[in-house]
């Protein structure tokens, strides 16, 4: 059968991107438990009118947002695809539609955190283009955060 994907744009309070952010959250948390009092504060999402899901045959497999950084600078935020759905190239439409999104809305640079242990999503970052960058607010200080960023003008 072929696999029908689908965009949509939309806010943080679609029902689907809770669940795709429950699930990452639950699975960084079984990942990394040492973490969760260092982090769990910077992967709160308050209201946000920039996410992206992708649906394949109708279900929700893959998600990402970004937020405003600074004039110039978006950040790129609650990245994340159901292990079911990896190695179809979900995570690389996730980050191009993001990309696109942000530099619609005039920022000139995507930044990014992820954490060591995370070598699927680092490899995948550099492979999009993103280069890592010097730890940026809030994450200075935490040696277990690799910052990445991108020029997306």
């Amino acid at each position: 059968m072929l696999e029908k994907i689908k965009v949509v744009y939309t806010t943080s309070e679609n029902p689907d991107f809770i669940f795709l952010y429950n699930t990452f959250d639950t699975f960084l948390w079984e990942r990394y438990p040492e973490l969760k009092t260092d982090y769990w504060g910077n992967n709160v999402i308050e209201f946000n009118p920039n996410v992206v899901i992708l649906y394949l045959n109708n279900q929700p497999v893959g998600c990402g947002c970004f937020k405003k950084y600074s004039e110039t600078t978006a950040e790129l935020k609650r990245m994340f695809v159901l292990p079911e759905a990896r190695g179809l190239g979900i995570a690389q439409q996730i980050i191009k539609e993001v990309e696109n999104k942000a530099s619609e809305q005039g920022f000139k640079m995507l930044i990014l955190e992820t954490l060591y242990k995370q070598l699927e999503a680092i490899n995948l970052y550099q492979k999009m283009g993103f280069k890592i960058i010097e730890n940026y607010e809030p994450y200075v200080g935490l040696t277990n955060s690799i910052c990445m960023g991108k020029n997306i003008i």
